[in-house]
């Protein structure tokens, strides 16, 4: 199982990965419960499920936390806007290693006609 998170979630990534992502509390006010499942293994699932044609469901087991973890880790994260940061976060990293080319970048935008009175 390292072998593939370390594939999947190397290095690199997970110490970008861990600038961005929102601290958590380690114990429970309440105590008990399961340990909570490990970031770069969650993140490695994401990114699995991500990059192949696998559903959430089919998830394989070989990650450690459940698919269910895994998904609602995923949809807080989202909430979060973590993936907007790690994508500014890999941007900056490239930018300043001189390794981000800009000789094919792509401009988008959209207009449309303000209409008097109209809704």
């Amino acid at each position: 199982m390292a072998d593939l998170v370390e594939r999947l979630a190397p290095d690199e990534l997970w110490e970008l990965f861990r600038r961005v992502v929102p601290p958590v509390a380690v114990a429970r006010p309440q105590g008990g419960g399961r340990r909570r499942a490990g970031d770069r293994e969650t993140l490695a699932a994401i990114i699995f499920v991500l990059t192949s044609d696998c559903t959430w469901r089919q998830l394989p087991l070989v990650f450690g936390p459940c698919w269910q973890t895994v998904y609602r880790r995923f949809a807080q994260w989202s909430l979060d806007r973590v993936w907007a940061r790690l994508h500014r976060v890999v941007l900056d990293e490239l930018g300043t290693r001189g390794e981000l080319g800009w000789s094919r970048c792509a401009i988008d935008s959209f207009s449309v006609r303000a209409a008097k009175g109209r809704r």
